[in-house]
C-alpha cells in the first residue's frame, strides 16, 4: 500500500491524467456536465476515482460520505478529509453518521450487512435531496473477485454474478443508476495511479483486521489458493463472475416476474434453475440480506400444492409467506405494550 503523499490537485497537463485509468468507456456516452453522485470513503479507491473523474472533465459531482460510527476519531477524521477534498475541488459534499453496531443488533444482522444497507439508504436520501439519480462507486476487479468467492463459499447460488458496471436499482423508493467504472481495474493499478498522481488518501486500519470475513478471504484465503495453484486465482474468479453476471442479466430480462409479490402458479411450471433465479431476485429486490441457497430452497418448498407449511423465517423477524396463490414478505408484528411473546411480563422490545 502506497504511503500518503501530497494532496490531489485535480486536472492538469495536456492530457487528462485520469483518462488512462478509465479504459472501459462507461463514461464515453455521458456528457461532461452530467450530474453525478460519488461515494467517497476517503480511502485510496474512491479518492483516486474522484481525481480521475475530475481529470476526465466531470465537474458536477456531489461527494457522499457516511461515517459508520465504528472507528471513533478515525471515522470523524475520514469525514473531515472528504469535506476538505470537496472544498479543494469546489465540489459539494453530503455527510451523515450512523450507529451501525446498534443497527446490526436491532435487525440481527452482521456488521458488514448492516453497514451496506445503511450506505445505500444514505445514498438514496442524498439522491432524493439532490434530485440526482446517477451514483458512481469505486468497486474494482479485486472487489469483484472477492465478492464472487465470498458468495460461492456462502452458498448463495444465484448471487454468483457479482457486481455489474451499470445497474438500475430502486432503493427506499428511489430509482438509482449505479455505475462501477473500475470493475475491470485491479487494486495494484489504482495504487500505481495514486503514486503517479501523488494522491493523499486515508488509511482504514480495519481493512487489515482478520475480524471481518472479507478481510480473511483477501489476506489469508486468496494467497493460499494462489500458492496452491501456482498462479493468481483472482483473475479466474473475476472471469467467472463476469460470465455468470452476463448470464444472470439475460435471465433477468427473460423472466417477467418482478414486483413485491410472486405468483405461485407462474413459478410452479418453471425449471428448478429458473425458480431459484426468480426467488433469489425477488428476495434481493425486497432487500433481504444474506440470501443463501438453503433459504431459496426453503421458499421453493412452499410452491407445491400440498406443501406442509406456508411460511419461511427471514432475518429481522420477517417471513416469506404463501397465501391465496401469492408469495409475499410479511413484516413482523410490533411488540404489544405490557406483553412478551409468551403473553405475560414486560414488553419484548425486539424489532425486525
Amino acid at each position: 500500500m502506497p504511503k500518503k503523499s501530497p494532496k490531489p490537485e485535480g486536472p492538469g497537463g495536456d492530457a487528462p491524467p485520469g483518462s488512462a485509468i478509465l479504459p472501459n468507456g462507461i463514461f464515453d456516452a455521458l456528457p461532461r456536465n452530467r450530474r453525478l453522485l460519488l461515494g467517497v470513503s476517503g480511502g485510496i479507491d474512491s479518492t483516486a476515482l474522484l481525481h480521475a473523474l475530475v481529470a476526465h472533465g466531470f465537474r458536477k459531482i456531489t461527494l457522499l460520505h457516511l461515517d459508520h460510527g465504528l472507528r471513533g476519531r478515525a471515522g470523524a477524521a475520514d469525514a473531515a478529509f472528504v469535506k476538505a477534498l470537496g472544498r479543494r475541488l469546489d465540489l459539494p459534499v453530503i455527510t451523515a453518521r450512523a450507529d451501525i453496531a446498534a443497527m446490526a443488533r436491532e435487525a440481527r444482522l452482521s456488521i458488514e450487512t448492516a453497514a451496506r444497507q445503511a450506505r445505500y439508504s444514505f445514498f438514496a436520501r442524498a439522491a432524493r435531496q439532490t434530485r440526482c439519480r446517477t451514483l458512481v462507486l469505486a468497486h474494482h476487479a479485486d472487489d469483484q473477485a472477492e465478492t464472487f468467492l465470498f458468495n460461492l463459499l456462502r452458498g448463495g447460488g444465484s448471487g454468483l454474478g457479482g457486481m455489474r458496471p451499470r445497474v438500475i436499482r430502486e432503493i427506499d423508493g428511489v430509482p438509482l443508476e449505479i455505475l462501477r467504472p473500475w470493475l475491470g481495474i485491479w487494486r495494484a493499478e489504482i495504487e500505481a495511479y495514486a503514486v503517479r498522481e501523488k494522491l493523499r488518501y486515508r488509511e482504514d486500519a480495519s481493512n487489515a483486521s482478520p475480524e471481518h470475513t472479507r478481510n480473511r478471504l483477501r489476506l489469508r484465503v486468496l494467497p493460499v489458493l494462489a500458492a496452491e495453484f501456482g498462479r493468481d486465482v483472482r483473475r479466474s474468479l473475476w472471469r467467472a463472475a463476469e460470465i455468470l453476471g452476463a448470464q444472470q442479466e439475460w435471465l433477468d430480462r427473460s423472466l417477467s416476474l418482478g414486483g413485491e409479490e410472486l405468483s405461485v402458479a407462474a413459478l410452479r411450471p418453471l425449471p428448478e434453475a429458473l425458480q431459484r433465479h426468480a426467488i433469489h431476485g425477488w428476495l434481493r429486490r425486497q432487500k433481504t440480506p444474506e440470501i443463501s441457497f438453503a433459504l431459496v430452497e426453503s421458499i421453493r418448498a412452499l410452491l407445491p400444492a400440498g406443501a406442509a407449511r406456508a411460511k419461511v423465517n427471514l432475518s429481522g423477524g420477517k417471513f416469506a409467506r404463501r397465501r391465496a396463490g401469492r408469495l409475499f414478505i410479511e413484516e413482523p408484528l410490533p411488540a404489544r405494550e405490557g406483553k412478551t411473546k409468551s403473553g405475560t411480563g414486560k414488553a419484548s422490545g425486539s424489532r425486525g
